[in-house]
């Protein structure tokens, strides 16, 4: 007979140990490999934004699930489950049915009034279960969650000198350079810039999605001014190492082609960094981004919600 499935809320010093699960656990590739840049985004650089909390499931002692919880910045009746992973072998088990059910009853009492199989923005790896982890879908499903939106990732492919993705912007940067724009990469003295048009002119959790992203490792931003003011901005690497976004441009200077140098410039970074590839995360604009980079869709999300009381 199975041992009782014990959960409990794990600290900080146990990551090592969930980045092991996750690699394990996390059946694409893509995931897996970065498991610890997903542990480090979700549980340790979230924990000072926003409330949550890690739990394991233990079968005696072994670790054989986690789930990576927290409560919504912007909505405190919002909580969100942003992580559920249980080994292979556990699956079918009780494990992720157990987590789920403690999840649940801490978010309540943090205030949900519903909980979120979605991504969390600023911190968040995916928007919500990719439709191959089949199990997870069905699991959802079982546990009396609605599927409420769909979402999708484009992905770029940098994997050749002659992609689409990474073709030369030198013409283009000439042309915005004689009317006036000056494209470069961003540093963390343009943060305080970078937030004021994120925030005044797209809302939302950009601004702090742009704090991710500039001056740390594996993480860039290229940025378009003219006069001095910021006008346009593109980044990466905030939650993943291989995702690119967020980008925005002042509603003036739409047209002008400068989302399509800041993008390619991005991209040629995340190549230079050893990337095959790079994924377009929660994309809007699918013909811009097939047209500027060559993307296509790839990754589709199903993102679900559950309301306490039903």
């Amino acid at each position: 007979m199975d041992a009782e499935i014990t959960v409990v809320e794990l600290t900080p010093d146990l990551a090592p140990a969930v980045v092991r699960l996750c690699e394990g656990a996390l059946d694409l590739p893509e995931d897996a490999a970065e498991a610890d840049a997903i542990v480090a985004t979700l549980w340790l650089r979230a924990v000072a934004d926003r409330p949550g909390f890690t739990l394991g499931a233990y079968r005696g002692s072994e670790l054989v699930g986690a789930l990576i919880g927290s409560m919504a910045a912007a909505d405190q009746r919002l909580g969100h489950v942003d992580l559920v992973a249980v080994t292979p072998e556990h699956r079918r088990r009780g494990v992720a049915r157990a987590l789920l059910a403690e999840a649940e009853r801490r978010l309540a009492g943090l205030g949900a009034a519903e909980v979120l199989l979605a991504g969390n923005p600023p911190f968040y790896a995916w928007p919500g279960i990719d439709v191959r982890y089949t199990p997870a879908v069905c699991a959802a499903s079982a546990l009396g969650y609605q599927q409420d939106r769909t979402a999708w990732n484009m992905t770029a492919d940098l994997s050749y000198d002659d992609s689409p993705a990474l073709r030369s912007t030198a013409a283009a940067e000439r042309r915005l350079a004689g009317a006036g724009v000056t494209v470069r990469a961003a540093g963390p003295g343009d943060l305080p810039a970078l937030a004021e048009l994120a925030e005044g002119t797209f809302g939302g959790s950009w601004a702090a999605e742009l704090a991710g992203s500039v001056g740390r490792p594996g993480a860039g931003c290229h940025l378009a001014e003219r006069d001095g003011a910021v006008i346009a901005f593109a980044a990466y690497g905030s939650s993943r190492p291989s995702w690119f976004g967020p980008m925005g441009t002042a509603p003036a200077a739409e047209g002008s082609g400068i989302g399509g140098v800041l993008l390619r410039r991005c991209l040629r970074d995340q190549r230079a960094a050893g990337h095959d590839s790079a994924q377009i995360g929660w994309v809007g604009p699918v013909p811009f981004y097939s047209r500027s980079a060559g993307a296509r869709i790839e990754r589709v999300f199903f993102l679900y919600r559950k309301r306490f009381g039903n």
